[in-house]
């Protein structure tokens, strides 16, 4: 099982930018569910542990999207990602897993 790792550690791997170098993946996620997305992490398939918090102190409301690079110097393009929604939802923890390479865009439905 995966365990989530400091914010400090993800902030150097996954920046909120639009500006990224050829290796770096990038993509758009939108929350399409009805209730806030209040944490976001990712981490390479294989590796055993979350990396940090990509959203920190922001949260993703419904029906916004936002523009992220991974930018980790990995060569990897499959990665799992874990959603976590506000306490007051009635929605749980959802984990996925895709290859960010060939993905312009992720939607987390309800």
């Amino acid at each position: 099982m995966k365990r989530v790792l400091s914010a400090a550690g993800m902030l150097a791997a996954v920046l909120f930018s639009s500006a990224a170098q050829a290796e770096d993946l990038v993509f758009t996620l939108t929350n399409g569910t009805n209730s806030v997305l209040t944490h976001f992490y990712t981490s390479p398939v294989g590796v055993e542990s979350w990396e940090g918090d990509v959203f920190g102190d922001q949260v993703l409301e419904p029906g916004e999207s936002i523009q992220l690079t991974i930018a980790d110097g990995r060569t990897q393009c499959e990665y799992d990602m874990r959603f976590e929604f506000a306490e007051s939802s009635d929605l749980d923890t959802t984990e996925d897993t895709q290859n960010l390479c060939e993905m312009g865009s992720y939607k987390i439905h309800e």
